[in-house]
């Protein structure tokens, strides 16, 4: 047990406490102790009967069981490692970026689901995570299953067709990779790549809550070539590059 608990310690603070949420919901109902059909997001009673509790729980909520357990464990390897490499490396020092970025990318799932009428939005939200990391580290070669190798920037979409195997459904993991191309496209590919307005940034209130350590990332992507000349014109020492962390699946 004190080896567990070390584990669990050691795991970065945000992706923590998610990964917790995320047996102990499903754990309750399945133990029946709240019923489920009060955790999942039902739009309409979320948003007639101001059950405003339910886009929260349906975040953490999945319907475990023998069809559905596999899926469940599966998925929640994917939130450990990709959330835990995403905190301790892009975001490294700075945890109110790391929640807003969870913020957003839940806002925008919550939103669909109450377009596209859904019950459950763990899936997506894990795979919004994935995609950002995938594409901080697009040149990355990862290892899946039976030794397959590829570029890290493919992962969303050949876990996409691997969960299609497993639960013969796309739409949770296409919406959660939608948003998270749209989160990165925002806050990274257009401002910093190809020369835009910055349209994502932190509120202020959430570096108050969370401040930045020192030491931490805090740049992405390649500048647009506009800002490569002026930084070629400044001394070696001003310089300063940020790179997301890359990892092979399974390591």
């Amino acid at each position: 047990m004190s080896d567990l608990g070390d584990w669990f310690r050691s795991i970065p603070l945000i992706t923590r406490y998610w990964f917790a949420a995320s047996i102990a919901v499903p754990l309750v109902g399945k133990l029946g102790l709240i019923n489920a059909v009060n955790l999942i997001l039902w739009p309409e009673n979320f948003l007639h009967k101001f059950q405003i509790w339910r886009p929260i729980t349906a975040t953490f909520y999945f319907p475990v069981g023998p069809k559905t357990g596999f899926l469940y464990m599966v998925n929640l390897y994917f939130l450990y490692q990709y959330s835990t490499r995403l905190e301790t490396g892009a975001f490294d020092g700075r945890p109110a970026d790391y929640v807003f970025m969870l913020l957003f990318n839940w806002i925008c799932i919550v939103i669909t689901g109450v377009i596209m009428n859904m019950q459950l939005l763990m899936i997506p939200l894990i795979m919004s995570v994935l995609y950002v990391w995938s594409q901080l580290n697009r040149d990355m070669i990862v290892s899946f299953w039976f030794g397959t190798r590829f570029k890290a920037c493919y992962l969303p979409w050949v876990i996409l067709g691997f969960n299609f195997i497993i639960s013969g459904s796309v739409v949770d993991e296409l919406i959660g990779n939608l948003v998270g191309h749209l989160y990165y496209f925002l806050m990274f590919k257009y401002p910093m790549d190809l020369g835009g307005r910055s349209f994502l940034s932190t509120p202020q209130f959430l570096y108050r809550w969370l401040p930045s350590r020192r030491g931490g990332v805090s740049g992405f992507g390649v500048p647009p070539a506009s800002a490569r000349r002026a930084e070629d014109d400044q001394p070696a020492a001003g310089r300063r590059h940020n790179w997301g962390q890359g990892f092979r699946l399974g390591d």
